[in-house]
């Protein structure tokens, strides 16, 4: 018994009866609506997502900015730790005393107060003449022996500037001074120069 199979046209379309296998036209139509569906999805979620974080930063604004240690000058144009609100500039010689002079008490932090003068900022600390002893850097050039050798006004290990319109230069006699003494201690009827200058030289205050 012979078996006669189905014969398409002569344009080689399939006969009349037969069905069309998977992965025709109407397949390949149905997978790009999908994927086209797939990524407004992805792309939807995307954009609300997007918003959402644009509306939450201008509701509770950007995240505060802390920016690390800074140095800044002081209205006394000495040496000064600049606080994290960027406007206040806390002397050297106040940083790490026990009292919180920044709002936020970032000038005692635990860390940079640790192991002082280890932990500090090399922009707060000055060396004496003797390496192992030191001073906040605000109170070099200060007139004042801070260091206890002088080191700190004079050179060759300090370089000052000429002593200020509110002080005498004279060798002092008084170990808080190093070579130049207060105006107001002139003619006070003390020594206070080893040259007696501030008696009978200085003009006083």
């Amino acid at each position: 018994m012979n078996k006669i199979f189905p014969q398409g046209d002569g344009n080689g379309n399939a006969a009349a009866g037969t069905k069309a296998l998977p992965g025709g036209e109407g397949f390949e139509s149905l997978c790009c609506s999908r994927r086209g569906a797939c990524l407004s999805a992805f792309l939807l979620l995307l954009l609300v997502t997007l918003a959402a974080l644009i509306a939450l930063v201008t509701i509770l604004g950007l995240p505060p900015r802390t920016p690390g240690v800074q140095t800044c000058v002081t209205l006394m144009n000495r040496t000064g730790f600049l606080c994290h609100d960027r406007r206040s500039c806390v002397p050297a010689s106040r940083v790490c005393d026990g009292v919180r002079t920044c709002a936020q008490g970032e000038d005692e932090d635990e860390a940079m107060c640790r192991d002082v003068p280890q932990s500090l900022p090399s922009f707060l600390v000055a060396r004496c003449g003797d390496p192992t002893s030191w001073i906040y850097s605000d109170q070099k050039c200060d007139g004042i022996n801070n260091c206890g050798d002088c080191s700190d006004e004079l050179s060759p290990v300090t370089a000052c500037p000429p002593c200020g319109p509110g002080w005498w230069r004279c060798p002092s006699t008084v170990f808080k001074y190093c070579d130049c003494i207060p105006r107001v201690l002139c003619r006070d009827h003390t020594q206070h120069c080893s040259d007696w200058s501030d008696e009978y030289s200085c003009p006083g205050p």
